[in-house]
């Protein structure tokens, strides 16, 4: 091994210029796939965690995934019961508080009531549909984001204002509202209600911030036309990802439909799936590129050196030493390139997280997220490493596989 790695040393230090174009194909390859990665996913990662702290990680609403069984059913097998509503006889949770309390004893987080109902929003003349959602504002910050999501006043102004409410930026930009100003609400059973504008909240996201109020729960209660009614257990997890699971025990638990964030976007999430396919295949390719300049050195390497082959397979070296020379001189080139490529998929990453852009939904200007991980260096190094391997083992077998005595024949 001694021997064939001085070889391979050889070859590789002589001929510096192609050494060096290798191995600055293989950095740029590794480099520019480790900033892709890292974009892409910070990117997507960040989106997600808007997505997120505008919504609860699981919301229990008054309503059943599937017909509860009737009792004839279960006394006798053979009796169907058809066209049975999937309704309740009131609507609302029925115990809510209790409710609460026994979810609070196991679940890794919070739960907090609300009341949510459709309403149309009135004022000079233009009118808005829009979702209007009753909360308790001392447990609405153990559930949400909304207390950090306030641009202009606070949630404790909800029950300092007349029948206040809290609305988006972006609704409150096409109603022409401010501030302290009254507005008509209108239910969906005619009841009517001025209410005053106490605060602004901006979320992130256009279609929440068009749509979405908020007042204290009596308010939203006489709009549904049932005081004290809750139609909702909004939760809050330590853990996120753990939504889909214990949205799945919460079900069992109560026999109220549970919605985790992700079944609610799950359209959105499914084309993520997607894009990552898409990423990862320009990335793969990407890394095979850079190997060609490997394959490349290693070919004129074989060719030039079909002479020293000959003289070795003579002096009765093996075809598999031989071929070991070569695999071995790719693996310096893939190595030391991998290792450039790594300070040079850092410094980019690092370039790119100190970018800033207008956002005009937002209308705030925010850096681009990059997402730093282990595991982005590690793949593109073992996949471009495997890619050098590759392209040194072909053209290497192909001059090995020729008898020395051709060889030397063909060179004199």
């Amino acid at each position: 091994m001694k021997l064939i790695f001085n070889i391979a040393w050889t070859h590789v230090s002589t001929r510096v210029r192609q050494t060096l174009v290798g191995m600055a194909g293989v950095s740029m390859g590794v480099g520019f796939t480790i900033m892709m990665a890292g974009l892409m996913q910070g990117s997507q990662i960040d989106f997600l965690r808007q997505l997120v702290d505008t919504m609860p990680h699981i919301t229990v609403e008054d309503e059943r995934r599937s017909v509860p069984t009737q009792p004839a059913e279960q006394e006798y097998a053979a009796v169907q019961m058809p066209d049975i509503a999937n309704v309740g006889k009131r609507a609302g949770i029925k115990y809510p508080e209790s409710a609460m309390s026994s979810l609070r004893s196991w679940i890794p987080g919070d739960v907090a009531p609300s009341a949510k109902t459709t309403a149309i929003i009135n004022h000079g003349g233009a009118r808005i549909g829009i979702t209007l959602t009753g909360i308790d504002t001392r447990r609405e910050v153990q559930v949400s984001k909304l207390a950090t999501q306030m641009r202009e006043g606070k949630l404790d102004d909800l029950s300092r204002a007349p029948n206040g409410i809290i609305m988006g930026e972006a609704l409150a930009e096409k109603l022409g509202v401010k501030t302290g100003n009254t507005v008509l609400l209108i239910g969906g059973q005619g009841v009517q209600l001025n209410s005053t504008v106490a605060g602004l909240y901006r979320s992130g996201l256009k279609r929440v911030d068009e749509s979405q109020i908020y007042s204290l729960m009596g308010p939203a209660q006489v709009m549904m036309g049932q005081s004290g009614v809750v139609n909702q257990l909004r939760l809050r997890l330590n853990d996120p990802m753990a939504a889909q699971k214990i949205a799945a025990q919460v079900e069992a638990q109560t026999g109220y439909k549970s919605v985790s964030w992700q079944e609610a976007n799950a359209d959105l999430l499914s084309s993520f799936t997607v894009r990552d396919f898409i990423v990862l295949t320009v990335m793969g390719a990407m890394l095979l590129t850079s190997s060609f300049a490997t394959y490349n050195i290693i070919s004129t390497i074989t060719h030039e050196k079909r002479q020293d082959i000959a003289i070795m397979k003579s002096l009765g070296m093996r075809e598999y030493a031989v071929r070991r020379i070569f695999i071995i001189e790719a693996a310096i080139i893939g190595v030391v390139g991998i290792l450039f490529g790594w300070i040079l998929g850092y410094l980019l990453c690092y370039g790119w997280s100190k970018i800033t852009i207008f956002n005009p939904l937002t209308g705030s200007t925010v850096p681009l997220q990059i997402y730093y991980s282990l595991t982005h260096y590690l793949i593109a190094g073992g996949i471009s490493l495997v890619c050098c391997a590759g392209a040194a083992y072909f053209p290497a077998r192909k001059a090995t596989s020729v008898h020395p005595v051709e060889i030397i024949r063909g060179a004199s």
